[in-house]
């Protein structure tokens, strides 16, 4: 029996320090790749029909912290594929949705006050890196032999330089691609350690003691047109 509470214990803390949610995918990383040539038609993202949402969680994948942040950018098309992509994220823009706080539980502590924290320089230091990007390095088809992705339609695995408080990690994750004569639609769920960007707030010695994840989830919801 006791062999068995250890193991339990164990399990626990593997699961603290994942956060324990099965609805993104985990992106593939690596050191930075050569951008992706601009080329073919320019479809501009428009932000009325986009979104950029992200999640994080507390230990144990409790408590999701939740909110919004804006982009612009563009995609170009060559032979009906995507051949690039550029999005400037605006880091000023992050905020947290109300219903992700409960202020009974914080201690009287808002989203607005979650907003500030973030954008201080305990997280993203906004005033010094106001803006992140993603730089699409390559888009190869989504092999269902191989691949795999909590989008049941994903129809393409995207690569591309994430960049925050100017320090850049490649990142390959599942897409979903649509593509009409005046449109482009690209739906994502993924998952990334903010570690690999130096954000290591929260996650100083045993990871049994953090309190906050050091993953974070990210839903992008991106139309571009013509």
């Amino acid at each position: 029996m006791k062999k068995l509470s250890a193991l339990t214990i164990v399990a626990a803390l593997a699961l603290a320090a994942c956060g324990g949610n099965s609805n993104t995918d985990k992106v593939q990383t690596s050191t930075a790749q050569e951008v992706a040539t601009e080329k073919g038609t320019v479809f501009q993202l428009d932000p009325a029909n986009s979104s950029i949402k992200w999640k994080a969680y507390h230990k144990g994948g409790f408590d999701p912290r939740f909110g919004t942040l804006e982009s612009e950018g563009s995609l170009t098309l060559e032979n009906d594929a995507i051949a690039s992509g550029k999005f400037t994220i605006d880091m000023n823009s992050l905020r947290t949705d109300e219903d992700a706080v409960d202020v009974a539980k914080t201690g009287g502590k808002t989203a607005a006050d979650l907003d500030g924290h973030l954008k201080n320089e305990d997280f993203f230091e906004v005033e010094k890196y106001p803006t992140s990007k993603l730089e699409i390095t390559s888009v190869r088809s989504f092999d269902p032999a191989t691949d795999k992705s909590v989008l049941a339609d994903a129809t393409n695995v995207i690569s591309g330089n994430l960049t925050i408080k100017e320090k850049t990690v490649n990142v390959s994750f599942p897409a979903k691609v649509s593509i009409s004569e005046n449109e482009v639609n690209v739906q994502s769920k993924f998952r990334i350690n903010r570690q690999d960007w130096g954000l290591t707030y929260g996650t100083d010695g045993d990871p049994k003691d953090w309190m906050i994840s050091q993953e974070v989830d990210l839903e992008f919801d991106i139309t571009a047109k013509k």
